[in-house]
Protein backbone atom coordinates (compact mmCIF):
# COMPACT_ATOMS: atom_id res chain seq x y z
CA UNK A 1 0.00 0.00 0.00
CA UNK A 2 1.41 3.42 -0.92
CA UNK A 3 1.68 6.17 1.65
CA UNK A 4 -0.91 8.17 -0.27
CA UNK A 5 -3.34 5.24 -0.20
CA UNK A 6 -2.73 4.80 3.50
CA UNK A 7 -3.41 8.49 4.06
CA UNK A 8 -6.67 8.30 2.11
CA UNK A 9 -7.80 5.35 4.18
CA UNK A 10 -6.98 7.21 7.40
CA UNK A 11 -8.89 10.29 6.24
CA UNK A 12 -11.92 8.16 5.46
CA UNK A 13 -11.91 6.60 8.91
CA UNK A 14 -11.39 9.83 10.79
CA UNK A 15 -13.53 12.08 8.58
CA UNK A 16 -16.09 9.95 6.76
CA UNK A 17 -19.61 8.93 7.71
CA UNK A 18 -19.15 6.61 10.68
CA UNK A 19 -21.68 3.89 9.86
CA UNK A 20 -20.48 3.69 6.26
CA UNK A 21 -16.83 3.37 7.27
CA UNK A 22 -17.65 0.70 9.85
CA UNK A 23 -19.47 -1.34 7.24
CA UNK A 24 -16.67 -0.84 4.69
CA UNK A 25 -14.36 -2.54 7.18
CA UNK A 26 -16.97 -5.02 8.35
CA UNK A 27 -17.92 -6.76 5.11
CA UNK A 28 -14.42 -7.70 3.84
CA UNK A 29 -13.53 -9.06 7.28
CA UNK A 30 -16.82 -10.95 7.41
CA UNK A 31 -16.16 -12.44 3.98
CA UNK A 32 -12.74 -13.68 5.06
CA UNK A 33 -14.09 -15.05 8.33
CA UNK A 34 -16.82 -16.86 6.43
CA UNK A 35 -14.25 -18.84 4.48
CA UNK A 36 -12.34 -19.54 7.69
CA UNK A 37 -15.51 -20.99 9.21
CA UNK A 38 -16.29 -22.89 6.01
CA UNK A 39 -12.77 -24.30 6.17
CA UNK A 40 -13.34 -25.46 9.75
CA UNK A 41 -16.87 -26.73 9.09
CA UNK A 42 -16.14 -28.81 5.98
CA UNK A 43 -14.78 -31.74 7.99
CA UNK A 44 -17.87 -31.82 10.22
CA UNK A 45 -20.38 -31.67 7.34
CA UNK A 46 -18.70 -34.30 5.19
CA UNK A 47 -17.77 -36.65 8.02
CA UNK A 48 -21.21 -36.31 9.64
CA UNK A 49 -22.99 -37.18 6.41
CA UNK A 50 -20.71 -39.85 4.95
CA UNK A 51 -19.37 -41.60 8.06
CA UNK A 52 -21.76 -41.08 10.98
CA UNK A 53 -22.39 -39.43 14.31
CA UNK A 54 -19.44 -41.14 16.02
CA UNK A 55 -17.07 -39.67 13.45
CA UNK A 56 -18.78 -36.26 13.75
CA UNK A 57 -18.32 -36.34 17.53
CA UNK A 58 -14.67 -37.39 17.22
CA UNK A 59 -13.81 -34.59 14.78
CA UNK A 60 -15.65 -31.78 16.55
CA UNK A 61 -15.80 -32.81 20.21
CA UNK A 62 -12.87 -33.15 22.59
CA UNK A 63 -10.30 -33.30 19.78
CA UNK A 64 -11.32 -29.92 18.38
CA UNK A 65 -11.39 -28.29 21.82
CA UNK A 66 -7.91 -29.53 22.74
CA UNK A 67 -6.46 -28.45 19.39
CA UNK A 68 -7.98 -24.98 19.78
CA UNK A 69 -6.31 -24.60 23.19
CA UNK A 70 -2.79 -25.01 21.80
CA UNK A 71 -3.24 -23.40 18.39
CA UNK A 72 -5.38 -20.53 19.72
CA UNK A 73 -2.74 -19.55 22.28
CA UNK A 74 -0.06 -19.26 19.60
CA UNK A 75 -2.29 -17.35 17.18
CA UNK A 76 -3.06 -14.87 19.97
CA UNK A 77 0.61 -14.60 20.83
CA UNK A 78 1.58 -14.03 17.20
CA UNK A 79 -0.77 -11.04 16.95
CA UNK A 80 1.98 -9.08 18.66
CA UNK A 81 4.10 -9.51 15.53
CA UNK A 82 1.44 -7.84 13.40
CA UNK A 83 1.48 -4.78 15.69
CA UNK A 84 5.28 -4.50 15.74
CA UNK A 85 5.64 -4.91 11.97
CA UNK A 86 2.89 -2.40 11.20
CA UNK A 87 4.55 0.19 13.47
CA UNK A 88 7.95 -0.11 11.80
CA UNK A 89 6.43 -0.29 8.32
CA UNK A 90 4.47 2.91 8.96
CA UNK A 91 7.68 4.57 10.18
CA UNK A 92 9.50 3.39 7.02
CA UNK A 93 12.17 1.68 9.14
CA UNK A 94 13.12 -0.96 6.57
CA UNK A 95 15.81 -2.63 8.68
CA UNK A 96 13.50 -3.18 11.62
CA UNK A 97 10.67 -4.37 9.37
CA UNK A 98 13.00 -7.00 7.95
CA UNK A 99 14.28 -8.05 11.38
CA UNK A 100 10.69 -8.27 12.69
CA UNK A 101 9.56 -10.41 9.75
CA UNK A 102 12.38 -12.89 10.19
CA UNK A 103 11.83 -13.04 13.95
CA UNK A 104 8.12 -13.64 13.36
CA UNK A 105 8.72 -16.50 10.93
CA UNK A 106 11.27 -18.03 13.32
CA UNK A 107 8.64 -17.84 16.06
CA UNK A 108 6.09 -19.51 13.77
CA UNK A 109 8.43 -22.40 13.02
CA UNK A 110 9.46 -22.84 16.66
CA UNK A 111 5.87 -22.54 17.85
CA UNK A 112 4.73 -25.11 15.30
CA UNK A 113 7.36 -27.60 16.44
CA UNK A 114 6.48 -27.12 20.11
CA UNK A 115 2.74 -27.47 19.52
CA UNK A 116 3.27 -30.56 17.36
CA UNK A 117 5.41 -32.30 19.98
CA UNK A 118 3.14 -31.36 22.91
CA UNK A 119 0.07 -32.41 20.95
CA UNK A 120 1.43 -35.78 19.87
CA UNK A 121 2.66 -36.66 23.35
CA UNK A 122 -0.38 -35.46 25.29
CA UNK A 123 -3.24 -36.37 22.92
CA UNK A 124 -4.34 -39.63 24.56
CA UNK A 125 -3.96 -38.29 28.09
CA UNK A 126 -5.95 -35.15 27.27
CA UNK A 127 -8.78 -37.10 25.64
CA UNK A 128 -8.96 -39.53 28.54
CA UNK A 129 -8.85 -36.73 31.12
CA UNK A 130 -11.84 -35.10 29.42
CA UNK A 131 -13.87 -38.30 29.72
CA UNK A 132 -14.11 -38.91 25.99
CA UNK A 133 -16.44 -41.91 25.44
CA UNK A 134 -14.75 -45.17 24.46
CA UNK A 135 -16.67 -45.45 21.20
CA UNK A 136 -15.04 -42.28 19.82
CA UNK A 137 -11.73 -42.24 21.73
CA UNK A 138 -9.77 -44.07 19.03
CA UNK A 139 -11.22 -41.94 16.23
CA UNK A 140 -10.52 -38.71 18.12
CA UNK A 141 -6.94 -39.79 18.79
CA UNK A 142 -6.38 -40.60 15.12
CA UNK A 143 -7.72 -37.22 14.02
CA UNK A 144 -5.61 -35.31 16.54
CA UNK A 145 -2.33 -37.07 15.76
CA UNK A 146 -2.66 -36.50 12.03
CA UNK A 147 -3.77 -32.90 12.56
CA UNK A 148 -0.76 -32.08 14.74
CA UNK A 149 1.57 -33.11 11.91
CA UNK A 150 0.34 -30.03 10.05
CA UNK A 151 0.82 -27.46 12.82
CA UNK A 152 4.07 -25.99 11.43
CA UNK A 153 2.52 -24.94 8.08
CA UNK A 154 -0.57 -23.77 9.95
CA UNK A 155 1.55 -21.48 12.13
CA UNK A 156 3.50 -20.23 9.11
CA UNK A 157 0.26 -19.32 7.30
CA UNK A 158 -1.17 -17.50 10.33
CA UNK A 159 2.03 -15.56 10.89
CA UNK A 160 2.62 -14.89 7.21
CA UNK A 161 -0.90 -13.60 6.65
CA UNK A 162 -0.48 -11.38 9.72
CA UNK A 163 2.69 -9.93 8.17
CA UNK A 164 0.87 -9.16 4.91
CA UNK A 165 -2.01 -7.48 6.74
CA UNK A 166 0.46 -5.47 8.82
CA UNK A 167 1.88 -3.85 5.68
CA UNK A 168 -1.57 -3.10 4.27
CA UNK A 169 -2.14 -6.18 2.09
CA UNK A 170 -5.45 -7.69 3.21
CA UNK A 171 -6.40 -9.18 -0.16
CA UNK A 172 -3.80 -11.91 -0.62
CA UNK A 173 -4.38 -13.54 2.81
CA UNK A 174 -8.07 -13.72 1.87
CA UNK A 175 -7.30 -15.23 -1.54
CA UNK A 176 -4.95 -17.80 0.03
CA UNK A 177 -7.61 -18.73 2.58
CA UNK A 178 -10.26 -19.17 -0.10
CA UNK A 179 -7.93 -21.37 -2.16
CA UNK A 180 -7.02 -23.43 0.89
CA UNK A 181 -10.68 -23.81 1.84
CA UNK A 182 -11.55 -25.12 -1.63
CA UNK A 183 -8.63 -27.56 -1.52
CA UNK A 184 -9.82 -28.81 1.88
CA UNK A 185 -13.37 -29.38 0.67
CA UNK A 186 -12.28 -31.17 -2.51
CA UNK A 187 -9.87 -33.42 -0.62
CA UNK A 188 -12.48 -34.08 2.08
CA UNK A 189 -14.91 -35.31 -0.55
CA UNK A 190 -12.19 -37.37 -2.24
CA UNK A 191 -10.74 -39.01 0.87
CA UNK A 192 -13.95 -39.40 2.90
CA UNK A 193 -16.81 -39.76 0.42
CA UNK A 194 -15.00 -41.46 -2.48
CA UNK A 195 -12.12 -43.40 -0.92
CA UNK A 196 -13.88 -44.10 2.38
CA UNK A 197 -10.92 -43.09 4.57
CA UNK A 198 -13.20 -41.74 7.32
CA UNK A 199 -11.73 -39.55 10.07
CA UNK A 200 -8.17 -40.16 8.82
CA UNK A 201 -9.14 -38.82 5.40
CA UNK A 202 -10.64 -35.66 6.93
CA UNK A 203 -7.48 -35.02 8.95
CA UNK A 204 -5.19 -35.61 5.94
CA UNK A 205 -7.30 -33.22 3.86
CA UNK A 206 -6.96 -30.57 6.57
CA UNK A 207 -3.18 -30.73 6.86
CA UNK A 208 -2.77 -30.87 3.06
CA UNK A 209 -4.74 -27.64 2.72
CA UNK A 210 -2.62 -26.09 5.51
CA UNK A 211 0.54 -26.94 3.58
CA UNK A 212 -1.00 -25.36 0.49
CA UNK A 213 -1.86 -22.08 2.25
CA UNK A 214 1.59 -21.93 3.89
CA UNK A 215 3.30 -22.36 0.51
CA UNK A 216 1.22 -19.57 -1.07
CA UNK A 217 2.04 -17.24 1.84
CA UNK A 218 5.77 -18.00 1.73
CA UNK A 219 5.87 -17.41 -2.04
CA UNK A 220 4.30 -13.97 -1.50
CA UNK A 221 6.89 -13.09 1.16
CA UNK A 222 9.83 -14.48 -0.82
CA UNK A 223 8.95 -12.70 -4.08
CA UNK A 224 8.24 -9.20 -2.79
CA UNK A 225 10.88 -6.51 -3.24
CA UNK A 226 9.55 -4.49 -0.32
CA UNK A 227 11.11 -4.29 3.14
CA UNK A 228 9.08 -7.26 4.40
CA UNK A 229 10.77 -9.62 1.95
CA UNK A 230 11.61 -13.00 3.47
CA UNK A 231 15.17 -14.30 3.02
CA UNK A 232 15.51 -17.87 4.28
CA UNK A 233 19.11 -17.44 5.46
CA UNK A 234 18.08 -14.52 7.69
CA UNK A 235 15.37 -16.37 9.63
CA UNK A 236 16.41 -16.05 13.28
CA UNK A 237 15.32 -14.49 16.57
CA UNK A 238 16.15 -10.88 17.37
CA UNK A 239 15.95 -10.77 21.14
CA UNK A 240 14.40 -7.35 21.71
CA UNK A 241 11.86 -7.85 18.92
CA UNK A 242 10.90 -11.26 20.26
CA UNK A 243 10.34 -9.66 23.68
CA UNK A 244 8.16 -6.92 22.16
CA UNK A 245 6.10 -9.43 20.20
CA UNK A 246 5.50 -11.53 23.31
CA UNK A 247 4.75 -8.47 25.45
CA UNK A 248 2.00 -7.31 23.09
CA UNK A 249 0.68 -10.72 22.08
CA UNK A 250 0.72 -12.51 25.43
CA UNK A 251 -2.55 -10.99 26.75
CA UNK A 252 -4.36 -12.15 23.60
CA UNK A 253 -2.75 -15.57 23.85
CA UNK A 254 -3.69 -15.95 27.52
CA UNK A 255 -7.25 -14.85 26.82
CA UNK A 256 -7.55 -17.42 24.05
CA UNK A 257 -6.10 -20.09 26.35
CA UNK A 258 -8.56 -19.24 29.11
CA UNK A 259 -11.44 -19.49 26.68
CA UNK A 260 -10.17 -22.88 25.56
CA UNK A 261 -9.69 -24.10 29.13
CA UNK A 262 -13.25 -23.17 30.05
CA UNK A 263 -14.44 -24.86 26.85
CA UNK A 264 -12.44 -27.96 27.79
CA UNK A 265 -14.37 -28.15 31.04
CA UNK A 266 -17.66 -27.60 29.23
CA UNK A 267 -16.74 -30.29 26.71
CA UNK A 268 -15.95 -32.65 29.59
CA UNK A 269 -19.43 -32.02 30.98
CA UNK A 270 -20.94 -32.64 27.55
CA UNK A 271 -18.94 -35.89 27.25
CA UNK A 272 -20.69 -37.24 30.35
CA UNK A 273 -24.01 -37.24 28.44
CA UNK A 274 -22.82 -39.64 25.72
CA UNK A 275 -22.03 -39.69 22.01
CA UNK A 276 -25.39 -38.33 20.79
CA UNK A 277 -25.00 -35.23 22.96
CA UNK A 278 -21.38 -34.76 21.85
CA UNK A 279 -22.48 -34.93 18.21
CA UNK A 280 -25.30 -32.47 18.94
CA UNK A 281 -22.90 -30.07 20.69
CA UNK A 282 -20.54 -30.30 17.70
CA UNK A 283 -23.32 -29.59 15.21
CA UNK A 284 -24.68 -26.67 17.24
CA UNK A 285 -21.16 -25.28 17.52
CA UNK A 286 -21.02 -25.09 13.74
CA UNK A 287 -24.40 -23.31 13.57
CA UNK A 288 -23.34 -21.04 16.43
CA UNK A 289 -20.17 -20.14 14.53
CA UNK A 290 -22.26 -17.90 12.26
CA UNK A 291 -22.87 -15.63 15.24
CA UNK A 292 -19.21 -15.63 16.30
CA UNK A 293 -18.12 -14.95 12.74
CA UNK A 294 -20.25 -11.82 12.47
CA UNK A 295 -19.51 -10.51 15.97
CA UNK A 296 -15.80 -11.07 15.41
CA UNK A 297 -15.99 -8.98 12.23
CA UNK A 298 -17.67 -6.17 14.18
CA UNK A 299 -14.94 -6.44 16.81
CA UNK A 300 -12.09 -6.13 14.31
CA UNK A 301 -13.87 -3.22 12.59
CA UNK A 302 -14.34 -1.19 15.77
CA UNK A 303 -10.76 -1.95 16.86
CA UNK A 304 -9.38 -0.49 13.62
CA UNK A 305 -11.81 2.43 13.72
CA UNK A 306 -11.07 3.28 17.37
CA UNK A 307 -7.31 2.95 16.86
CA UNK A 308 -7.08 5.41 13.98
CA UNK A 309 -9.38 7.94 15.59
CA UNK A 310 -7.49 7.60 18.87
CA UNK A 311 -4.28 8.42 17.01
CA UNK A 312 -6.02 11.46 15.49
CA UNK A 313 -7.22 12.59 18.93
CA UNK A 314 -10.89 12.34 17.92
CA UNK A 315 -12.20 10.84 21.15
CA UNK A 316 -15.82 11.96 20.72
CA UNK A 317 -15.86 10.22 17.34
CA UNK A 318 -14.72 7.01 19.04
CA UNK A 319 -17.62 7.13 21.49
CA UNK A 320 -20.09 7.84 18.69
CA UNK A 321 -18.72 4.94 16.67
CA UNK A 322 -19.18 2.65 19.68
CA UNK A 323 -22.85 3.57 19.93
CA UNK A 324 -23.37 2.98 16.20
CA UNK A 325 -21.49 -0.32 16.21
CA UNK A 326 -23.45 -1.53 19.26
CA UNK A 327 -26.66 -0.68 17.42
CA UNK A 328 -25.60 -2.58 14.31
CA UNK A 329 -24.49 -5.56 16.40
CA UNK A 330 -27.73 -5.55 18.39
CA UNK A 331 -29.90 -5.64 15.26
CA UNK A 332 -27.72 -8.40 13.80
CA UNK A 333 -27.83 -10.52 16.97
CA UNK A 334 -31.62 -10.28 17.21
CA UNK A 335 -31.93 -11.31 13.57
CA UNK A 336 -29.60 -14.28 14.11
CA UNK A 337 -31.55 -15.36 17.20
CA UNK A 338 -34.72 -15.37 15.10
CA UNK A 339 -33.08 -17.41 12.31
CA UNK A 340 -31.56 -20.03 14.62
CA UNK A 341 -34.70 -20.45 16.72
CA UNK A 342 -37.00 -20.78 13.72
CA UNK A 343 -34.82 -22.52 11.13
CA UNK A 344 -32.14 -24.20 13.25
CA UNK A 345 -33.62 -27.67 12.77
CA UNK A 346 -33.36 -27.32 9.00
CA UNK A 347 -29.77 -26.06 9.21
CA UNK A 348 -28.84 -29.07 11.35
CA UNK A 349 -29.71 -31.41 8.47
CA UNK A 350 -26.44 -30.28 6.89
CA UNK A 351 -24.57 -32.16 9.63
CA UNK A 352 -26.69 -35.14 10.60
CA UNK A 353 -29.99 -36.94 9.97
CA UNK A 354 -30.05 -38.60 13.38
CA UNK A 355 -33.36 -37.59 15.02
CA UNK A 356 -32.11 -37.84 18.60
CA UNK A 357 -29.02 -35.74 17.85
CA UNK A 358 -31.19 -33.07 16.22
CA UNK A 359 -33.63 -32.99 19.16
CA UNK A 360 -30.81 -32.55 21.67
CA UNK A 361 -29.30 -29.80 19.54
CA UNK A 362 -32.58 -27.91 19.27
CA UNK A 363 -32.79 -27.95 23.06
CA UNK A 364 -29.36 -26.30 23.21
CA UNK A 365 -30.43 -23.67 20.70
CA UNK A 366 -33.43 -22.68 22.81
CA UNK A 367 -31.16 -21.93 25.76
CA UNK A 368 -28.27 -20.11 24.06
CA UNK A 369 -29.59 -18.44 20.91
CA UNK A 370 -32.09 -16.01 22.52
CA UNK A 371 -29.19 -14.59 24.57
CA UNK A 372 -26.95 -13.58 21.66
CA UNK A 373 -27.58 -9.90 22.32
CA UNK A 374 -26.08 -10.19 25.82
CA UNK A 375 -22.65 -10.84 24.29
CA UNK A 376 -22.29 -7.82 22.00
CA UNK A 377 -20.92 -5.42 24.66
CA UNK A 378 -18.01 -7.79 25.32
CA UNK A 379 -16.93 -7.83 21.68
CA UNK A 380 -17.51 -4.17 20.84
CA UNK A 381 -16.23 -2.57 24.05
CA UNK A 382 -13.18 -4.82 24.35
CA UNK A 383 -12.35 -4.13 20.69
CA UNK A 384 -12.61 -0.39 21.35
CA UNK A 385 -10.25 -0.62 24.32
CA UNK A 386 -7.69 -2.64 22.35
CA UNK A 387 -7.83 -0.14 19.52
CA UNK A 388 -6.89 2.60 22.01
CA UNK A 389 -3.96 0.59 23.33
CA UNK A 390 -5.58 -0.91 26.43
CA UNK A 391 -5.36 -4.70 26.10
CA UNK A 392 -4.48 -5.85 29.62
CA UNK A 393 -7.62 -4.94 31.58
CA UNK A 394 -10.04 -6.12 28.88
CA UNK A 395 -8.16 -9.43 28.99
CA UNK A 396 -8.63 -9.60 32.76
CA UNK A 397 -12.34 -8.77 32.52
CA UNK A 398 -12.88 -11.39 29.82
CA UNK A 399 -10.91 -14.07 31.64
CA UNK A 400 -12.78 -13.48 34.90
CA UNK A 401 -16.26 -12.79 33.57
CA UNK A 402 -16.40 -15.38 30.81
CA UNK A 403 -13.83 -18.00 31.75
CA UNK A 404 -13.59 -18.12 35.55
CA UNK A 405 -17.33 -17.71 36.14
CA UNK A 406 -18.05 -20.32 33.51
CA UNK A 407 -15.71 -22.78 35.22
CA UNK A 408 -17.37 -22.09 38.57
CA UNK A 409 -20.82 -22.68 37.07
CA UNK A 410 -19.78 -25.97 35.49
CA UNK A 411 -18.10 -27.26 38.67
CA UNK A 412 -20.87 -26.17 41.06
CA UNK A 413 -24.22 -25.99 39.24
CA UNK A 414 -23.93 -28.84 36.74
CA UNK A 415 -23.38 -31.59 39.36
CA UNK A 416 -26.46 -30.32 41.22
CA UNK A 417 -28.62 -30.39 38.11
CA UNK A 418 -27.00 -32.73 35.61
CA UNK A 419 -28.76 -31.63 32.42
CA UNK A 420 -27.54 -30.43 29.04
CA UNK A 421 -29.54 -27.21 29.52
CA UNK A 422 -27.57 -26.46 32.69
CA UNK A 423 -24.32 -26.70 30.77
CA UNK A 424 -25.65 -24.54 27.93
CA UNK A 425 -26.90 -21.88 30.36
CA UNK A 426 -23.29 -21.11 31.32
CA UNK A 427 -23.04 -19.06 28.12
CA UNK A 428 -25.87 -16.52 28.54
CA UNK A 429 -25.12 -16.28 32.28
CA UNK A 430 -21.46 -15.37 31.84
CA UNK A 431 -22.11 -13.17 28.79
CA UNK A 432 -24.54 -11.04 30.80
CA UNK A 433 -22.23 -10.62 33.79
CA UNK A 434 -19.18 -9.86 31.66
CA UNK A 435 -21.10 -7.33 29.55
CA UNK A 436 -22.06 -5.47 32.74
CA UNK A 437 -18.39 -5.41 33.81
CA UNK A 438 -17.34 -4.03 30.43
CA UNK A 439 -20.03 -1.34 30.49
CA UNK A 440 -18.82 -0.19 33.91
CA UNK A 441 -15.18 -0.18 32.78
CA UNK A 442 -16.04 1.65 29.57
CA UNK A 443 -18.02 4.31 31.45
CA UNK A 444 -15.05 5.02 33.73
CA UNK A 445 -13.03 6.05 30.66
CA UNK A 446 -9.64 4.80 31.89
CA UNK A 447 -9.11 2.90 28.62
CA UNK A 448 -8.90 6.19 26.68
CA UNK A 449 -5.98 7.46 28.77
CA UNK A 450 -3.67 4.69 27.60
CA UNK A 451 -1.35 5.04 24.64
CA UNK A 452 0.79 1.91 24.49
CA UNK A 453 0.80 1.22 20.76
CA UNK A 454 1.81 4.46 19.09
CA UNK A 455 5.49 4.42 20.05
CA UNK A 456 7.30 1.58 18.36
CA UNK A 457 10.40 0.38 20.20
CA UNK A 458 13.67 1.49 18.66
CA UNK A 459 17.14 0.00 18.35
CA UNK A 460 18.97 -2.35 16.07
CA UNK A 461 18.14 -5.59 17.87
CA UNK A 462 20.28 -8.49 18.98
CA UNK A 463 20.20 -11.89 17.36
CA UNK A 464 20.00 -15.01 19.52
Amino acid sequence: MSKQAAQNTTNQITEGVIWKQLLIFFFPILFGTFFQQLYNTADAIIVGNFVGKEALASVGGSASTIINLLVGFFVGLSSGATVIISQYYGADNRRRVSDSVHTAIALAIAGGVVIMLIGLVSARFALTAMGTPDDILSLSLTYMKIYYLGTIPSMIYNMGSGILRAVGDSKRPLYFLIASCLVNIVLDLLFVAVLGMGVSGAAIATIASQFFSAILTLIALLRTQDSYRLIVSKIRFHRDLLFDIIKIGLPAGLQSAMYSISNLLIQSSINSFGTDTIAAWTAYGKVDSIFWMIMGAYGVSITTFAGQNFGAGKYDRIKKSVRICLGLAAVTSLFLSFIVLNFGGTILLLFTRDANVINICIGMMRVVSPAYITYICIEILSGTCRGCGDSFFPMLLTCFGVCVLRILWITIAVPLRHEVATVAFSYPLTWTITSILFILYYKRGKWMQKDTLRNAPQGQGKEV
